[in-house]
């Protein structure tokens, strides 16, 4: 099966100086796309490339540069900033401009001079949410996760059942949703003595380390969709932190599950990686022995010969007393319990419908072994036991100031390195009632 073009050849080299420096999230193998405007401008919003460290203006390189026969109308819902209009054209438009771009964006490039003149520093860059959300759910695909809180609640029976069997997920607030920045700690009812609550700032603020997936063709009302269907419809991926107010979320999240500790914050990196640009990183799914296999409608052969997506995550933290930022923990999303394709399968097993630009959250993704939590519930054992960071101070979840930052990179033999950006959040003090 061999899922990678010439786009992905780990030798291409782009005119753009930056592009070909080691380390970098955005190499040309990559080209993830993303909404801005030049920062202090009143200019309208529109797309653009991740290159190095610079971005290729699609309103300008529409405009100036010559391009191939179709290519132009590719670009122009992009040059508008309407980033879901081109996602809604399908898989085969986002295949044909990601050639288009890579040729262009390669060393010897004829368009590279027509392009120098559209490229703008990232660091002068105001970003803006990529698309209009239009619906967001929160799956639970991180076993490991599930597991070690399930402990937490539930010693005798971590899992219940049905874990296995569906994949879980909840219907979240895409309102809320946003690119990091500030984030404000939430109140809300916290249990009291005996059964009577208290209303006040939660005490017990955590991140969750995750990643979103933006659908980009969506299926209509009553019509499920196969798991090659779904696939198909999977336009890229960003890092997602699910912020939970663990105190708010232990009152109230029986029988219904998360509500207000959830919907006051989730925040995305500002550019969306495209499932092309991470076809080299693509593996088998398999189950642990002794699993069940997953029910027909949730199975495919191309779903076991590549399902699984090799994309290692960090965690990152900076308290105000910290010069440097910590890493608190490294996991990969190989260690997931659903892939992609049956997360948004099952969305549409009882035929509803997902839109373009609906996101969904993998859920937290850690690992097995210790420092591989995706968030202070797990790594602190439910707060029992405080991270000892350097310089003395401890955490066992988030204070005021502390700011997390997430990273994501993918790498394997045989490949160029791409990288997914990153995305903060700042922690301040509740509104005082």
């Amino acid at each position: 099966m061999n899922l990678t073009d010439a786009t992905h050849a780990p030798d291409l080299r782009s005119w753009v100086t930056s592009a070909n420096a080691p380390g970098t999230d955005f190499p040309v193998q990559n080209l993830p796309l993303g909404r801005f405007r030049r920062a202090k401008s009143d200019e309208p919003w529109r797309v653009g490339v991740a290159i190095g460290d610079e971005v290729l203006d699609l309103r300008l390189a529409a405009q100036q540069c010559p391009w191939g026969d179709g290519v132009h109308e590719l670009l122009q819902p992009l040059a508008d900033g309407d980033l879901a209009a081109f996602m809604a054209l399908g898989r085969p438009a986002w295949r044909r401009l990601r050639a288009a771009l890579s040729a262009a964006l390669a060393e010897g490039s004829d368009q590279g001079p027509f392009l120098e003149l559209c490229l703008v520093p990232q660091a002068q860059a105001e970003m803006a949410m990529p698309c209009a959300i239009r619906d967001y759910t929160d799956f639970y695909a991180g076993i490991h996760h599930a597991v070690t809180v399930g402990k937490l609640f539930r010693p005798d029976q971590p899992l219940l059942p049905n874990y296995k069997w569906v994949p879980i997920g909840y219907h979240g607030r895409a309102s809320s949703i946003g690119l990091g920045g500030t984030v404000r700690r939430p109140a809300g009812q916290l249990r009291g003595a005996g059964e009577v609550p208290v209303f006040g700032p939660s005490q017990r603020l955590d991140y969750e380390l995750e990643v979103g997936v933006f659908v980009g063709t969506g299926n209509a009302l009553g019509t499920p969709l196969t798991m090659a269907q779904a696939e198909d419809s999977l336009f890229g991926m960003t890092l997602l932190n699910d912020w939970s107010a663990r105190d708010i979320q232990a009152w109230e999240y029986q029988p219904l599950g998360p509500f207000l500790s959830k919907s006051f914050a989730t925040s995305i990196s500002p550019w969306i990686v495209s499932m092309e640009a991470l076809a080299p990183f693509r593996r088998p799914f398999t189950r642990p022995a002794g699993d069940p296999a997953p029910l027909p409608h949730l199975d495919s052969p191309f779903n076991q010969a590549a399902g699984a997506i090799d994309i290692t995550l960090e965690v990152w933290l900076k308290t105000p007393a910290m010069a440097q930022p910590v890493r608190l923990s490294r996991s990969n999303m190989l260690d997931a319990y659903w892939t992609l394709a049956q997360l948004l399968t099952h969305h549409a097993s009882n035929g509803c419908n997902l839109q373009t630009g609906d996101l969904l959250g993998s859920g937290t993704l850690s690992g097995p072994a210790p420092g591989q939590g995706g968030s202070l519930l797990e790594l602190s054992n439910g707060g029992r036991v405080p991270l000892q960071l350097p310089g003395g101070e401890t955490r066992s979840f988030l204070q005021d100031g502390d700011t997390v930052t997430l990273r994501a990179v993918c790498q394997a033999p045989g490949a160029a390195r791409i990288g997914f950006g990153s995305v903060s959040g700042t922690i301040t003090g509740a509104v005082k009632g």
